[in-house]
Order: C-alpha cells, then structure tokens, then sequence
C-alpha cells in the first residue's frame, strides 16, 4: 500500500495510507498523542526499576523516540528494554523526510533517532545507556510465539478498528495479557466500550482517561 506524509494540526508529521484512509497517528497531532497517551499516561506512571514495554507496533518509530525523549530527563538509575512488533517497516525515505529529532531540543536525538532506524531487526540493541531496543519484524498474532520477559508497560497502538477490525478483538488482547506480569498497564488510544468489556473479561481493572487532543477519551487498564 502506497503512503504518503503529511503535517499534523501541531506541526508533526505523520504517513496517510489512501487506501485505507487511515493515519499512522492522529491528524490533531502526532507527537502530542503520542506524548499524552504513552507517556503521560503510560511511562511516567511505572517506578520499576527495570521497565519491560510492548509496543504494537513500531510504525514510524515515533513512540520510541518520545520514550527515550523522558528517559533522557530522569536520572536513569533503572533499565528500559523496549520491544516493538511491526509487520510492515516504512522506507528510508520516509524516515528522513519525517524527521521527527526536529521536533525536540535535545540535540542527542538525531543520533539516537538514526540510531532507533538503523538497528537491526531481531536483535536487541543499546540505543543510549540503560535503553535497549529490540525491533521484530511479524504480523501481531505471531507474538504467542514470541520469547518475552514478563511486560510491566504495553503501548497498544494499533491501526483503528475500522480498518483492523481483528487487532480490537479478544484473541490479541489476550496473547497481550499472556505476556503481561501483574500490575501491569496497557495503555492506548482507543475508548471503545468493545475493548472495555473486552478487557475487563481479561481481568483488567479499566479506567477511562481524558484522551488526547481531538478525542473525548481514552483508555488505561492494569492487569489483576
């Protein structure tokens, strides 16, 4: 499928999928979704000293890069191993023409940003000290077969359920809890009350959040 970039309401950019008429992320503005989402109301909120987080998935390595961004500001006296599942990696030139190192201050993000998109797949590697990444090329439903520490912190971000209908629907989110330790937070965009209940059947204790800029809601869920 054919994918074109476009700017984002704050500036950001994001890749747009005709066919599909679907975003990577949200017109409204990628960064501050994936800042509000992941961050704020993901990262910041485990004390682990060792943080294990599952992304589905990769994308444009956007959520990658704002993890290390609020890494970088703490004093890094824990470890981030950060796995990303992606079935269909973008191309060189979108990566340079997203750019998205511009968007911060610190200037150690370009290198870290060629840095997240240089790595090899399958393998775990030190992106800064403390930060290990670990990219693997799969469809989300392989990842029952997938060799995993217990993940404290899950960024679900999955195209919407208008186009991916499946990826909202029980059998995912169980596999993603099977790999899950307890007290664990999945985090993501998405408020339907499908996903809710769905989640809630899985043993999650489920709270609704304020969403991100152009969305009413979004959601939290801790493992029990």
């Amino acid at each position: 499928m054919e994918r074109e970039i476009k700017t984002t309401n704050d500036g950001s950019k994001t890749l747009f999928i005709s066919e599909l008429n679907e975003n990577y992320h949200s017109h409204h503005g990628a960064l501050q979704e994936a800042e509000h989402v992941f961050i704020k109301n993901g990262l910041i909120l485990i004390n682990d000293c060792e943080i294990n987080i599952l992304e589905l998935g990769f994308g444009t390595g956007l959520n990658v890069l704002v993890t290390i961004n609020e890494y970088l500001k703490t004093d890094k006296n824990h470890v981030i191993n950060y796995f990303t599942l992606e079935k269909y990696p973008i191309k060189e030139s979108e990566i340079e023409n997203l750019a998205y190192f511009e968007l911060f201050d610190n200037s150690e993000l370009k290198n870290i940003y060629q840095k997240i998109h240089q790595s090899d797949w399958e393998k775990s590697v030190e992106i800064t000290k403390g930060f290990n990444l670990h990219k693997i090329q799969c469809d989300f439903f392989d990842l029952k077969n997938i060799d995993l520490p217990k993940i404290n912190l899950v960024y679900y971000d999955c195209f919407g359920a208008r186009v991916q209908p499946d990826l909202w629907e029980k059998p995912l989110f169980e596999m993603v809890s099977d790999k899950m330790n307890v007290n664990g937070l999945l985090t993501t965009y998405s408020s339907k009350g499908s996903v809710r209940r769905i989640l809630e059947e899985l043993n999650f204790k489920v709270e609704k959040k304020q969403g991100p800029p152009g969305k009413r809601e979004m959601i939290n869920a801790i493992k029990f």
